[in-house]
C-alpha cells in the first residue's frame, strides 16, 4: 500500500482546500515543494520545485509547512487501521505499508476483492492509493510504485528494484532499462562492477531471496484490572486490592526499566457508577510498598456507594529507571526521600505547589534565580558567583546619604545604624538586551556593609544619579 500524497492527503483532511494546494518543506537555504495534491500537479508543478518558482507558475497556489512528525504518527495510525485486514503490517519507508496477507486473503473473498476493498476503505478516508501485489516484497513494491498489482515484472524500469538513482542511469545507459534486460544480462560482470546490492535487489523482487514483513512491537501496556467476586467498601478492602494489582504491576515496570510517574486507579461501582483516584509521583517510582500509602488520602475520599466489584490500575505516563545501587545513605536513597516527601506534600497542595529555587545565568540580582515544580526539576549545585549574594533580597529601599563611599551612619527601617565594615564595591551594569525599568538609571556599585549593631546589609550606589539603597540582607 503506497500512499503517494500522503503528506498533502492528511494536512487537507483537517482543514481542505480548493484549487492547487503544497506542503513546503525548508532544503537547505530554500522553500521546495515537498508534496503536492492532485490540481497542483496538473498545474504543471513538481516535488522538489522551489516554491518562487512555483508561485511564479502558479499565482493561486496554497501553501502550508510541511509536518514530518505528524506524517508519521499519521502514517503509525494506518499501520494499526490496516491490521483489519492481516496481522502481519509493516511500514515501508515514510509513506507506505507493507502487508502479509497469507492465509487472510480468502476471508475476503480472494486477493482481488481484499484489493478492492482496501480501495474503497481508503478512498473513504480521502487518501490517494497505489496497490501492489507479488510473491515477495520487493515485488509489490516495484508493481505499487512504476505498474500495477498485476503488472508483468520484467516490463517494469530498473527504478523498480529500489535502488540508487546512479546505477540506474548506468543501468540504462548500458542498455538494462528494464528488469527484463537486466534478469537476462550475465550475473558475473553486474556483480564485479555494482557490487552484491544489484543482485540482492534483483532476487528480492524475483522472489528468489525472501524478505519478511516484521511490524512493529506495539508499546508494553502497564494496565491491570481486578474484579472482585463480592462488593467491598471498607477503606482497608480498597487499599488492599490496590496493593494486589501493585504488586503485578511493579515486576512489569521493572521488566522494561522504567518507572510510573502518573497513576490512574478507577473504581466500578455495582450500581455502574466509577470513580478515578490519579496519583501524581514526584520521581518515577516502581516499589509497591512505597506508592500504596500515597494512595491512601485519594481512596478516603470515594464514595464507594453500595460497593466496589472492579478496579482498574495504569501507569499513564512512565519514565526510565534503571537499576541503581542502593543503601542508607547512598545518594539514590536520599533521591527516593527527597520524591517521596514531595509527593506526600503534592497530594495535598499539588505537585506545582512545591517548589524549588534554581540559579539563573544573569548577573542582575533580580534575575539570577528562578522559581520552578521540584516535581519537573533537578536540583543543581548552586549559584557560580565570586561574590557573596545576601540570604534576603527585596526591593531597593532609599536611604539619606551622599558621597560615593558608604556612610558612615544610616537610618533604615526606623533604625540609626553605624558601618563597622564596608566591602567593595562590585559594580553591576544593566543588561541591556533585556526592558527592565528597575535598571533603566544605569550602573550599581554594591557593598556589603557590617554594622555594629549587628546588621549585614547590601547596600548600592547609582554614580548616574547619586543615592544610595539596601536590597539585601545577609544571614
Amino acid at each position: 500500500m503506497w500512499f503517494p500524497r500522503l503528506a498533502s492527503d492528511r494536512a487537507l483532511r483537517g482543514c481542505p482546500v480548493e484549487g492547487p494546494f503544497a506542503l513546503v518543506a525548508r532544503q537547505g537555504n530554500a522553500e521546495r515543494l515537498h508534496c503536492l495534491n492532485i490540481a497542483a500537479e496538473q498545474a504543471g508543478l513538481h516535488r522538489g520545485m522551489g516554491l518562487a518558482d512555483a508561485r511564479a507558475f502558479c499565482p493561486e497556489l496554497i501553501s502550508r509547512p510541511a509536518r514530518p512528525e505528524q506524517d508519521a504518527r499519521f502514517l503509525a495510525a494506518l499501520r494499526r487501521w490496516a491490521t483489519r485486514w492481516c496481522p502481519w503490517v509493516a511500514l515501508e519507508g515514510a509513506d507506505g505499508l507493507v502487508l502479509d496477507i497469507s492465509g487472510a486473503a480468502h476471508l475476503w473473498g480472494g486477493e482481488a476483492a481484499l484489493l478492492e476493498d482496501m480501495r474503497a476503505r481508503t478512498a473513504a478516508l480521502g487518501l490517494a492509493l497505489r496497490l501492489g501485489q507479488g510473491a515477495g516484497r520487493g515485488a509489490a513494491w516495484a508493481r505499487a510504485h512504476f505498474g500495477e498489482p498485476d503488472s508483468p515484472l520484467e516490463t517494469l524500469p530498473v527504478a523498480a528494484l529500489r535502488l540508487e538513482p546512479e546505477t540506474c542511469t548506468t543501468l540504462e545507459r548500458m542498455g538494462l532499462r528494464r528488469i527484463g534486460d537486466l534478469a537476462g544480462a550475465p550475473r558475473a560482470p553486474l556483480a564485479r562492477r555494482f557490487g552484491p546490492a544489484l543482485l540482492m535487489r534483483l532476487d528480492q523482487a524475483l522472489g528468489r531471496l525472501p524478505e519478511p514483513v516484521s511490524p512493529a512491537p506495539e508499546p508494553v501496556h502497564y494496565g491491570l484490572r481486578l474484579s472482585l467476586p463480592e462488593p467491598i467498601g471498607l477503606l482497608s478492602d480498597v487499599m488492599g486490592a490496590t496493593a494486589r494489582l501493585l504488586e503485578a504491576l511493579c515486576p512489569r515496570l521493572q521488566a522494561q526499566e522504567v518507572g510510573a510517574r502518573r497513576l490512574l486507579l478507577s473504581l466500578r461501582r455495582v450500581d455502574q457508577g466509577s470513580q478515578q483516584v490519579e496519583l501524581r509521583l514526584a520521581a518515577p517510582m516502581r516499589d509497591a510498598g512505597r506508592i500504596l500509602p500515597l494512595f491512601e488520602r485519594g481512596l478516603a475520599e470515594v464514595d464507594a456507594g453500595f460497593g466496589i466489584d472492579q478496579l482498574r490500575l495504569e501507569a499513564t505516563l512512565v519514565e526510565p529507571l534503571h537499576m541503581q545501587q542502593s543503601g542508607l545513605n547512598s545518594p539514590a536513597r536520599q533521591d527516593e526521600r527527597r520524591a517521596e516527601l514531595i509527593t506526600r506534600i503534592g497530594t495535598r497542595i499539588g505537585l506545582e505547589n512545591v517548589q524549588r529555587f534554581l540559579p539563573a545565568d544573569s548577573h542582575i540580582p533580580e534575575r539570577a534565580f528562578l522559581i520552578a515544580p521540584a516535581a519537573h526539576s533537578a536540583p543543581e549545585s548552586g549559584w557560580r558567583s565570586t561574590p557573596p549574594r545576601p540570604l534576603r533580597l527585596f526591593a531597593p529601599e532609599p536611604i539619606a546619604a551622599s558621597g560615593a563611599t558608604p556612610p558612615q551612619r544610616f537610618r533604615w527601617r526606623r533604625m540609626l545604624l553605624h558601618t563597622a565594615r564596608a566591602t567593595g564595591p562590585e559594580r553591576i551594569a544593566p543588561e541591556w538586551w533585556l526592558a527592565d525599568e528597575a535598571w533603566q538609571s544605569g550602573m550599581r556599585d554594591y557593598w556589603r556593609i557590617e554594622t555594629r549593631q549587628g546588621r549585614r546589609l547590601w547596600l548600592f550606589h547609582t554614580p548616574q544619579n547619586p543615592g544610595w539603597f539596601v536590597q539585601g540582607e545577609f544571614a
